[in-house]
């Protein structure tokens, strides 16, 4: 990792820690929470690739975690570092593919948390049956989904306008 790889991703991490952990909603259903992290983990993966997506991603949103919800935190680092990771890897030069590469890490993100949310709900004594847990965990799909259409949304647009910073990323 080049010096300005490790600098961009030691900066991307503590933006991904603040963005998430300063935009938390609550939900009540899975002791979760929505949060605006998919932003800054997209910017990382898009702009400076997936090495810096996945630190993005997996510390920063995992640290978020230990302050707001450590059950979370092992999953966290897993799924969003496996997102930055999916993100920064599929990412191309347009932004269709920008897109498309977002949509697909918000997939395996979505998909990552409704498994450990059914998980969650049933250890945590949220929900007394499996049924339970699945309508439990349901409940925070929605909110998922938004968090990826936010993250895609302004990450593409910001993405745009960052070509200065990484030229030899953003010009495969």
């Amino acid at each position: 990792m080049r010096a300005r790889e490790l600098a961009a991703a030691a900066i991307f991490i503590a933006l991904t820690f603040v963005v998430t952990r300063y935009t938390v909603i609550p939900i009540p259903a899975t002791r979760g929470y929505f949060n605006l992290g998919e932003v800054v983990i997209y910017i990382a993966a898009i702009v400076f690739g997936p090495v810096v997506g996945a630190l993005a991603g997996g510390l920063g949103a995992g640290l978020a975690d230990l302050v707001a919800a450590p059950q979370f935190a092992p999953f966290t680092i897993v799924i969003k570092g496996v997102e930055g990771l999916l993100v920064g890897w599929l990412a191309g030069r347009s932004s269709a593919s920008r897109i498309g590469a977002a949509a697909l890490g918000g997939a395996w993100m979505v998909a990552g948390y409704f498994a450990a949310e059914v998980l969650f709900a049933q250890r945590l004594g949220i929900a007394p049956t499996p049924a339970a847990a699945v309508g439990a965990a349901l409940t925070e799909v929605p909110f998922n989904l938004v968090q990826v259409a936010a993250g895609v949304t302004v990450a593409v647009l910001v993405a745009a306008r960052l070509r200065g910073l990484a030229p030899e990323r953003l010009a495969q």
